[in-house]
């Protein structure tokens, strides 16, 4: 496979991945602003911006820190990188590279999703916003089940890996903010608007009912961390991505024979992860903890695409 087709696979499937993960984000925050015991207020969203990176672009537009204005930005900004419009964008333009590669089911699932963000151009009431929501979801999951019935081959393994390390980054995102940004000042941790936000991170990542299956003790936030860290039951979780991760680099490199660096990046991350318990993370820093995580995905990535020769 040329080093080009790999790096087009690669990043279609982190931003098909990223579109639905910011989809999943404003969707949690719109709920809590409206379900809350009281308005989420601007914290919420400008947490929100904090987890997609995109505080400082969105400051420099001049909108204020309003829902309708912040969900217009992280959905359909043609100016934010990491908008929905965006990522929606640069996967057609990967997938369309890469078109023989992809089943039929594949290509019509991102077409599909394509046509349908770019028939929304302002969303200014919660419907709207909701509705986009749910077409990018649905979209977004017609493209896994698409993969899950494509050959078990290079392209579909370049494409689950890419959308395993961007699960990685975005789950160790989401939990750093939460954890260092978003309890408003005089609110009691187990208070009644935490336990509120630490619900939206669990919906964020699609494990509400997860959660409650496998602890009895109710919404804890270091059940909620070790979940979300440590639990490979949960495909969004860090481990089971860094498990996904390094099943995917062998099974490449052994079809393949690329091995290197990126490989070992990966193995020592998770033999580092399974060596370790939500009690020592707490004791040594979650957030710390955290920001050396987000550090070693970058890493990770930058070793596999100089491993593939994707620049």
């Amino acid at each position: 496979m040329l080093s080009r087709t790999a790096a087009s696979l690669y990043w279609l499937g982190r931003y098909i991945e990223r579109a639905e993960f910011t989809a999943q984000l404003v969707e949690a925050t719109l709920r809590l602003d409206q379900l809350a015991a009281r308005p989420a207020g601007s914290e919420a969203w400008s947490s929100a911006l904090a987890v997609a990176t995109a505080t400082a672009s969105f400051e420099a537009t001049g909108a204020p820190l309003q829902p309708a204005d912040v969900a217009q930005y992280l959905l359909l900004a043609a100016a934010n990188p990491g908008s929905i419009r965006s990522c929606i964008d640069a996967a057609r333009h990967n997938a369309r590279a890469v078109r023989t590669a992809l089943s039929r089911e594949a290509w019509l699932s991102i077409n599909r999703a394509w046509i349908s963000v770019r028939g929304h151009q302002h969303l200014r009431d919660s419907e709207r916003i909701l509705n986009l929501i749910e077409e990018v979801k649905a979209d977004a999951r017609g493209f896994e089940g698409a993969l899950n019935r494509m050959l078990h081959n290079e392209a579909r393994a370049f494409i689950a890996l890419g959308t395993a390390v961007e699960r990685a980054n975005g789950t160790a995102r989401l939990l750093d903010v939460k954890y260092h940004l978003l309890l408003p000042q005089g609110e009691a941790v187990g208070g009644a608007v935490d336990r509120d936000q630490w619900t939206g991170i669990l919906r964020t990542v699609s494990a509400v009912t997860a959660y409650r299956w496998l602890y009895r003790q109710g919404l804890r936030p270091w059940l909620v961390a070790d979940f979300l860290i440590l639990r490979d039951e949960l495909p969004r979780s860090l481990m089971a991505s860094m498990e996904r991760i390094v099943t995917l680099l062998n099974r490449i490199g052994q079809r393949t024979g690329m091995q290197g660096e990126a490989d070992r990046l990966a193995r020592r991350q998770r033999g580092a992860m399974r060596g370790t318990s939500i009690d020592s993370l707490f004791q040594g820093g979650l957030h710390e903890y955290l920001g050396r995580f987000i550090g070693d995905i970058a890493d990770l990535d930058r070793a596999i695409s100089q491993q593939f020769r994707f620049t």
